[in-house]
């Protein structure tokens, strides 16, 4: 395994997935997971609002990565107080902002796939944030004790719900094109057995997936919130986990229904237009940021390659 910054999992992004047989940290009727915000508070205003239209008992997650992007201190600081409203889990980014180690650089574990170029531009933005960070003391040091995982139950339900995959914080093996390798199989089964989990909710890989598999057990990534998770489309996609149907007003993508619980890819469309501005302000041509995503930013989900950018 490679100990170059970017690439390196550190020891202590690692847990077994029998951490997850344990009694549930929340319950509710509709669990929204929102994985990979990356402090695009335009998307966040947006699932504010389909939130508001959720009824009966509700709680929305956010697993990790829910800042990046915002460099800008006082979007940073409005980003970082909006999510804690809810319920935040740390990814990644939260975990490396909160630490002045640079040897796990930005904290992603990418895979050799993703080339060296990528790598360091996101050690770069990851390096630019965490100075952002720093005119925020208190809400670096709280982001250095938000948990790892968390377990719900929704329904008949368990979900189990990381930011990489059942054994790693920034694991990739819950990443689409693992979920349907022959190789990985086995260890899909083994973890669901060992967690006592229906549904593990993820993010990290920024590539969407629903994945149901054949012994039972669903997968969900939600891809990315705050970025654009579908090919030719700027909407960002969150999970919504609920014991009743959609409301009227929130954009289903893809659903599955598993023991009468509603399992679905929600769409998060806004004002791409203002989140450009925004993004542009603090991300200029020829910035880290905006030579990796800008294409994304505006277009959506293209290559392999762009979907592995975080």
């Amino acid at each position: 395994m490679s100990t170059e910054p970017g690439r390196s999992c550190p020891l202590a992004y690692r847990y077994s997935a029998a951490v997850f047989d344990r009694t549930p940290d929340l319950q509710a009727d509709t669990l929204y997971v929102v994985g990979g915000l990356y402090g695009n508070l335009n998307a966040l205003e947006r699932i504010e609002a389909l939130f508001a239209a959720e009824t009966g008992n509700k709680r929305m997650v956010f697993n990790g990565d829910f800042h990046w992007f915002d460099t800008d201190p006082a979007l940073f600081a409005e980003v970082n107080a909006r999510v804690h409203r809810h319920t935040p889990l740390r990814g990644n980014v939260e975990t490396e902002l909160a630490s002045d180690d640079p040897g796990a650089g930005c904290g992603c574990a990418y895979p050799s796939h993703v080339g060296d170029a990528d790598v360091a531009r996101s050690n770069a933005i990851l390096n630019t944030l965490r100075d952002t960070a720093r005119c925020h003391p208190a809400d670096r040091a709280a982001l250095a004790g938000l948990p790892m995982h968390a377990v719900a139950r929704v329904g008949a339900l368990r979900v189990g719900i990381v930011h990489g995959d059942a054994e790693s914080l920034a694991g990739w093996r819950f990443d689409p094109a693992l979920l349907d390798s022959p190789a990985n199989q086995p260890w899909l089964d083994h973890v669901l057995a060992q967690a006592r989990v229906d549904v593990f909710a993820s993010s990290h890989t920024c590539a969407p997936a629903l994945h149901t598999r054949p012994a039972g057990g669903t997968i969900v990534n939600n891809g990315a919130a705050g970025l654009g998770s579908l090919p030719g489309s700027s909407s960002g996609l969150i999970t919504r986990i609920s014991v009743h149907p959609a409301p009227a007003g929130v954009p289903v993508l893809r659903e599955t229904v598993v023991q009468g619980i509603h399992i679905q890819a929600v769409r998060i469309d806004l004002d791409n237009a203002a989140w450009q501005r925004r993004f542009l302000a603090m991300w200029p041509a020829g910035s880290d940021a905006h030579t990796s995503y800008w294409r994304r930013v505006v277009h959506g989900l293209g290559t392999a390659t762009e979907s592995h950018t975080i």
